[in-house]
């Protein structure tokens, strides 16, 4: 990605007194099961495993194992470690030159909500795909847990013109051999749409995606995003995150430049309606108008509609594989539940609004996307380490979703890779944490349990980082997540 200007130095919010948010220490790990009601079934190695779009069936054979906790329960007598401990153990590493010029960082204890160590905690600093933390639990307050995202066809003003409406679910699959597990399907709305017709040979497909009124591409995104396959026009209707292939994989797919157009396109097929009709961009009736002819479907009529996994599924998706394109379709549903318009500015709008109702410090917080992509967005490292512990803390159960699909240091999502040298392998299946990148942007945060059994919170933003040493800055971000894990640190 294209290096950008330096962001400019934080430090003009005075440091503020830390609030207490008294956590349940196995909420953290057992409220994203039991708390919300819903089981999280995570993309990756869990999908795979479990055949995410394979039908039930009755199986005779015995009962799986249980399978053993990823994260052992954090013990409740643990000692809680000491200022100067984390001092002793942290000031050396944070030091490091791969981390550059800025590194600022929170570490909090989740039971007493005690700051134990801090370095610009509460500086405004380039998050990157940290942001999907703040976009994860902003969207499970405004819409909940279970919420579904809707795609609907609807009767146009012509017999046999078919308008789909576009509901912003990037999910949306054109059939079986979707991208995503168990997402709604386009050709099970076509046999909706074909039964509801009747005897009415589809002639037009009209597309109204207008629930998102652009711009597709945020400002502040680097160059080659909307072409580099990290990132994608955001459009209300897509199939497939917009990816031409499917099967192309999680990140740097090729993706439609249209890809309302090219979802509309492929329903036409599914439809039959004769090749070589234009599909246009317009809006759908409303109903309320001129009478149809007899036997056919009024204007604005809804002829089908098929609906999302749930948004804690979208949300875990969104975490587990840093989806950029979920993320800023997640974004827009914060602003549509809080009567803003579903763009970059109504989402960031929306976002901070409802943070600021959650009792988040909204003056840390500064949003021009939902993904992090975008290098005007600032975040502090305390915000983040508040946001956790207060997902944690059991009085907002459907906030916990966001644990379901943080990554595993040395075992999944963007931490499936880390954690495995000498220097870092105390953090192996201990570091439970969101991560980002950007050229000279790197993040950290979320969860560790140290040596004795105390559950932390973390977060740490580095934004002026050596342009050309990644691997370099991503085992410095390491040793420190890696020293939480193996101290008591008193």
């Amino acid at each position: 990605m294209a290096e950008g200007s330096p962001p400019p130095a934080g430090g003009g919010t005075p440091p503020r007194r830390r609030r207490t948010l008294v956590t349940v220490l196995a909420a953290v790990l057992l409220l994203v099961v039991a708390g919300v009601g819903l089981v999280v079934v995570r993309p990756g190695p869990v999908a795979s495993w479990l055949g995410g779009d394979a039908e039930p069936t009755v199986d005779a054979r015995a009962p799986e194992v249980a399978p053993v906790p990823v994260l052992a329960l954090p013990a409740g007598t643990a000692p809680v470690p000491t200022v100067e401990g984390m001092r002793a153990a942290l000031d050396p590493l944070v030091g490091a030159t791969a981390l550059g010029g800025r590194v600022n960082v929170s570490v909090t204890d989740v039971v007493t909500g005690q700051e134990l160590y801090g370095r610009g905690p509460d500086d405004g600093t380039v998050p990157a795909s940290v942001t999907k933390l703040v976009t994860g639990v902003t969207v499970l307050a405004a819409r909940g847990s279970a919420y579904r995202i809707g795609t609907r066809a609807v009767a146009g003003a012509a017999p046999g013109e078919v308008v789909i409406v576009g509901g912003g679910d990037p999910t949306l699959a054109i059939d079986a051999n979707g991208f995503y597990p168990g997402a709604a399907r386009l050709d099970l709305l076509a046999e909706q749409v074909k039964q509801a017709l009747g005897g009415i040979p589809p002639s037009k497909v009209t597309v109204d995606s207008t629930l998102f009124p652009g711009p597709v591409h945020e400002p502040g995104w680097d160059s080659d995003i909307p072409t580099g396959g990290y990132g994608s026009a955001i459009t209300a209707l897509m199939t497939d995150g917009a990816r031409r292939d499917p099967d192309a994989g999680p990140k740097g797919a090729e993706r439609y430049r249209e890809p309302d157009l090219a979802a509309a396109r492929a329903f036409a097929r599914l439809l039959g309606v004769p090749a070589g009709t234009e599909v246009e961009r317009g809006k759908a009736p409303t109903g309320g108008g001129e009478a149809a002819p007899a036997g056919t479907p009024a204007p604005g009529t809804e002829l089908g509609k098929v609906e999302s996994p749930p948004m804690i599924r979208l949300v875990d998706i969104m975490i587990t594989d840093s989806d950029n394109v979920v993320a800023e379709a997640l974004a827009r549903q914060v602003a549509l539940a809080r009567d803003q318009p579903a763009s970059f500015v109504g989402a960031a709008t929306a976002m901070d609004q409802v943070a600021t109702e959650l009792g988040l410090p909204a003056d840390e917080l500064a949003l021009a996307d939902g993904s992090g992509l975008s290098r005007t967005n600032r975040i502090s490292p305390s915000l983040l380490t508040d946001l956790i512990a207060l997902a944690g803390n059991g009085t907002r159960p459907e906030l916990a979703g966001i644990f379901g699909g943080l990554p595993v240091g040395g075992w999944s999502g963007t931490l499936d890779d880390r954690f495995g040298t000498d220097a870092t392998r105390a953090g192996a299946g201990v570091v439970r944490a969101k991560t980002g990148t950007l050229t000279g942007v790197h993040a950290i945060a979320g969860l560790v349990t140290t040596a004795e059994g105390r559950l932390l919170s973390f977060a740490i933003l580095t934004d002026r980082t050596p342009p050309n040493t990644p691997d370099a800055t991503r085992l410095a971000l390491d040793r420190i997540g890696a020293a939480l894990a193996g101290c008591g640190c008193r």
